[in-house]
């Protein structure tokens, strides 16, 4: 028998398209956005070039450029005025969060609004829970990472994704959501939080880095695979309804195992560091910066993600764009 020819199926640009098993168009894409209260304009974040402090003069310009781009959907972070031991700012009616939820649903009603919902933006620690004695305590916590979510929903997000890792806050959201009539509203569980170093970028971002200690008594150990699918399987039962894997790079594998363990919708989120290497080896000319995003979008799509929460969705947006108007 002679060899086989796979070469065939590579020779034009045509045929390689027509084959190809996998690809991700700006539908699959959600960019996060950081909005501070109080401040004017914007400010671009040092470790995260073209990634900004939006105030919400600012928020607004940038949801309507997002929206000339396609981009469907946003995901969006809060950097408080004020910060206290009951985090009182995350479930505040006029907290910054939602205040931009309600500018955004006016700027784009059809807009995907998500939320991120967690403490650690909001109180002097920087833990995702209460601290208690040194300790991030499980239980006190969700009842105010319930009334955050209420209070996203209230504002009009039509998704809340909780980042804490506290267990049982999926039960504990959906239980406070439908109680209030909010039972339209779905839940985004960062189902999967690896305790990364791949959130450098993200903790000066949102100014959440911990005032002690770390976070690996609630986010997961990096080396774990079937953990993940506990976790998983428990938010499921909860009522979550999109399962987040976090980091997204390092965690392909993590990606493809939910993949193929659940029928439900898997998100994955491209975080800060792994936004911020790419930027930074761009910006010194050692890689195409718009071959290597097409690249790593691609592999998140090959290894079952739905969708992509990425800093890089308004650049590839515009790319797509050029693309088509070849």
């Amino acid at each position: 028998m002679d060899f086989r020819r796979h070469r065939r199926l590579r020779q034009s640009a045509a045929i390689r398209n027509l084959v190809r098993e996998h690809d991700w168009d700006v539908q699959h894409l959600v960019y996060p956005l950081f909005v501070q209260e109080g401040l004017e304009g914007r400010e671009e974040i040092a470790s995260m070039p073209n990634a900004y402090h939006h105030g919400l003069d600012s928020f607004r310009r940038e949801v309507n450029e997002l929206s000339e781009l396609g981009v469907p959907a946003i995901i969006l972070f809060g950097i408080p005025a004020h910060k206290d031991e009951r985090s009182s700012s995350a479930y505040a009616e006029d907290g910054i969060v939602q205040q931009a939820v309600r500018a955004a649903k006016q700027e784009n009603p059809d807009l995907v609004v998500m939320t991120d919902v967690c403490l650690c933006q909001y109180n002097p620690s920087g833990h995702c829970g209460v601290v208690r004695d040194g300790k991030i305590v499980n239980d006190e916590s969700l009842e105010y990472i319930a009334q955050t979510a209420l209070s996203h929903a209230a504002a009009g997000a039509d998704m809340v994704a909780p980042s804490d890792m506290m267990d049982g806050r999926v039960q504990a959201i959906r239980r406070t959501l439908d109680a209030h009539g909010y039972t339209d509203v779905a839940i985004l569980s960062y189902a999967v939080k690896y305790a990364s170093a791949f959130y450098g970028p993200f903790r000066e971002a949102a100014h959440s880095a911990p005032a002690f200690g770390d976070r690996r008594t609630y986010q997961m150990d990096p080396a774990n695979v079937r953990e993940a699918l506990r976790e998983a399987t428990s938010d499921l039962e909860e009522g979550a309804d999109v399962l987040m894997v976090k980091p997204g790079l390092a965690y392909l594998d993590v990606t493809r195992a939910l993949r193929e363990a659940f029928p439900t919708p898997i998100a994955t989120y491209n975080v800060s560091a792994e936004y911020a290497m790419v930027k930074a080896a761009a910006e010194r000319g050692w890689i195409d910066e718009r071959a290597v995003v097409d690249e790593i979008l691609t592999a998140f799509r090959r290894a079952g993600a739905d969708f992509i929460l990425t800093y890089h969705a308004k650049d590839a947006a515009r790319w797509r764009r050029e693309e088509a108007g070849r």
